[in-house]
């Protein structure tokens, strides 16, 4: 009963005029799964992946105090790159796909049951989307 409330008056919070989107748009035909529906999205807004990058890597790799990867990677560069994946132009599909399915130091691997290779597509697609000429 708690959780219907909950989930009904997010809803109807999320439907208001001028309420803030849960999700930014995603390009025109994008498809973006949600816990309560898989939904087609029209308009111009970010690029593919945004939903599987804030899904599987943000709590890691996003902004804000906390993040281990975001920690480790400022440490390791001292700004001489971005310690935000996002923001990096220089990451390669290769890359990262390598770094997802094997890990590496205390970032764990992650299967294609855990990540599948679409959804991962998709987040190399969203990482990478700067490094175009």
């Amino acid at each position: 009963m708690r959780s219907g409330f909950l989930a009904s008056l997010a809803f109807a919070l999320a439907t208001q005029p001028g309420a803030a989107s849960p999700h930014p748009p995603q390009q025109q035909g994008e498809r973006i799964a949600s816990s309560w529906t898989t939904t087609t999205i029209s308009g111009e807004g970010q690029s593919r992946g945004y939903v599987e990058y804030q899904k599987y890597c943000s709590a890691c790799h996003g902004e804000g105090v906390g993040r281990p990867g975001t920690i480790a990677l400022q440490a390791k560069y001292k700004d001489a790159l971005p310690a935000l994946l996002d923001k990096r132009t220089d990451l390669t599909p290769q890359l990262i796909k390598m770094y997802v399915r094997n890990g590496i130091t205390v970032m764990p691997n992650f299967r294609k049951t855990e990540i599948s290779d679409p959804e991962l597509d998709r987040i190399v697609a969203y990482l990478t989307r700067n490094n175009r000429p």
